[in-house]
């Protein structure tokens, strides 16, 4: 797919336009799969023989194990314990025979599976290399340098089941991992996920497109998630064939806000449709690891925008958009906070529907919310601030916009957020006091907001532009203007030096 030629003005100081260095969409990728402690595997045995040779203490769980996967488990110990011999008949599946003598090499023979549980090393040792020599998958209780493969916990909601494993460092905290997972996944899964596995072949044989039977999955999920504690019945099977009937085919657009930074802030919506993206084009203000939460498939590419700097041209992004979308592919355009507040979203969904293709907004949290909520502050308060209003720092050429209601941002009832205020930070202070706000009123700039480098700066309206450039801090900023901000802000230090450390 050829680039898309993009070129940016950016705004001087004194108003004179300069040409920046020509920037392009480009495509990205992930850093890839962190390195993994071991590889976390799942071995079919429904059917199949398993050998366990030994009595040691964690032996009857072993064979409950083995069984449990529909193994035939022979068992092989010359002085079975009580817990042990009690084995065969407490299994709900597969089969289990305990014989009351010592393993032989040719016990192995045709095991897929062998697990050695004895006390001796060398015995031990033996037993290995002879399940190997079989062909047989091996594990050695409490002797992981023995082991082919090792057991982790387990939450069992079977068809589907989760290995947690922390490669023996940490048991107590893989345990509580468990539990928690356990609380997350209601027993009810395991019928949707039995559903699942019945309609699978008609549901492959129905839809040939791979984005046709992606998407009847994630309508099946969403309706598990729903109602987890029912089994679905050929009602529901029915009904969600029927959406995907009616649904519309081809591709489409969604914007998407990413929120100001912490990932935790998506929307399940958000999530949603990051997983059901073919393509997203993303800005420089999304936080990285947002990008973390797209399958694995999805192409992502960098559209650049930032304020006052090198940027892709809007048009472009909007063709680019189009011309994938037209092309079938489920395009997200991912922007930072919502994309419905200073996000150009009306001209990309101009744009979208001017050329036919379907465009839905998934709203985000704004910068706003997320840098009050960091802040504990609220944005309005009965006694100081009944009415809320959102402005931008900067017009189409960079400069402070002339036409801003400068008696509306003096009014000492409302609370002021300035989006993109650096540039014009002291020029829009200056006025406004000009205008009649009070010099003393309450003002912060939130650098980051919701990140890891969040860093605010706090003072008043005549000094806060003075307090801005002594901190020399980077990043995305926010401008709040109010006397509400003093009701919760009042404990904060005028800048935040673990923070603001953090983010020069």
């Amino acid at each position: 797919m050829a680039m898309l030629r993009a070129i940016a003005t950016v705004p001087s100081p004194t108003g004179v336009h300069t040409m920046s260095t020509p920037r392009q969409p480009r495509e990205t990728r992930g850093p890839g799969l962190e390195p993994l402690a071991v590889l976390p595997v799942f071995v079919p045995l429904q059917g199949k023989r398993a050998v366990l040779a030994g009595s040691g203490g964690g032996a009857p769980w072993k064979v409950k194990l083995l069984a449990a996967a529909g193994a035939e488990v022979d068992v092989y110990a010359q002085d079975p314990s009580e817990e042990l011999a009690a084995v065969p008949a407490e299994t709900a599946s597969g089969r289990v025979t305990l014989h009351a003598r010592g393993w032989t090499p040719a016990d192995l023979a045709g095991a897929a599976f062998a697990i050695g549980a004895m006390e001796d090393e060398d015995e031990c040792v033996a037993f290995v290399a002879a399940a190997r020599s079989a062909g047989a998958i091996v594990n050695a209780v409490d002797r992981p340098h023995l082991c082919d493969v090792k057991f982790g916990a387990i939450v069992n909601r079977s068809p589907l089941v989760v290995g947690i494993s922390t490669e023996g460092a940490a048991p107590v905290f893989g345990q509580t991992v468990r539990a928690r997972i356990e609380a997350m996944l209601p027993r009810g899964f395991a019928a949707w996920v039995g559903a699942a596995r019945d309609w699978r072949e008609g549901i492959t044989a129905r839809f040939h497109a791979f984005a046709e039977r992606r998407a009847f999955w994630e309508r099946f999920t969403d309706r598990a998630f729903a109602e987890p504690d029912r089994a679905p019945t050929q009602a529901d099977l029915a009904d969600l064939l029927g959406q995907m009937e009616s649904a519309p085919r081809g591709g489409a657009v969604t914007l998407v806000g990413a929120g100001p930074g912490d990932a935790e802030l998506l929307t399940l919506k958000a999530l949603r449709a990051l997983r059901n993206a073919d393509v997203i084009l993303y800005d420089d203000l999304v936080a990285p690891e947002i990008l973390d939460y797209a399958r694995r498939e999805a192409r992502t590419m960098l559209v650049g925008k930032t304020g006052h700097g090198p940027s892709c041209r809007q048009d472009d992004i909007n063709a680019l958009m189009v011309q994938l979308a037209r092309s079938g592919k489920q395009v997200v355009r991912l922007k930072s906070g919502d994309p419905l507040v200073f996000g150009r979203a009306g001209e990309e969904i101009d744009a979208c529907r001017l050329a036919g293709i379907p465009v839905t907004v998934v709203p985000g949290v704004s910068a706003a919310q997320g840098a009050a909520a960091s802040l504990g502050v609220s944005l309005t308060h009965r006694d100081a601030a009944r009415r809320l209003q959102f402005v931008t720092g900067h017009d189409r050429r960079g400069a402070l916009p002339e036409d801003l209601n400068w008696g509306a941002l003096a009014d000492p009832s409302v609370t002021t957020i300035v989006y993109m205020p650096k540039r014009t930070l002291a020029a829009l202070l200056a006025r406004a006091v000009a205008e009649g706000l009070a010099p003393a009123t309450p003002a912060l700039v939130v650098f980051n907001a919701t990140r890891p480098t969040q860093a605010v700066v706090r003072g008043t309206a005549a000094d806060l532009a003075a307090r801005v450039e002594a901190a020399g801090l980077e990043g995305p900023a926010i401008l709040m203007v109010g006397e509400a901000l003093a009701r919760g802000a009042a404990s904060l230090p005028a800048q935040q030096p673990e923070a603001a450390a953090a983010a020069s």
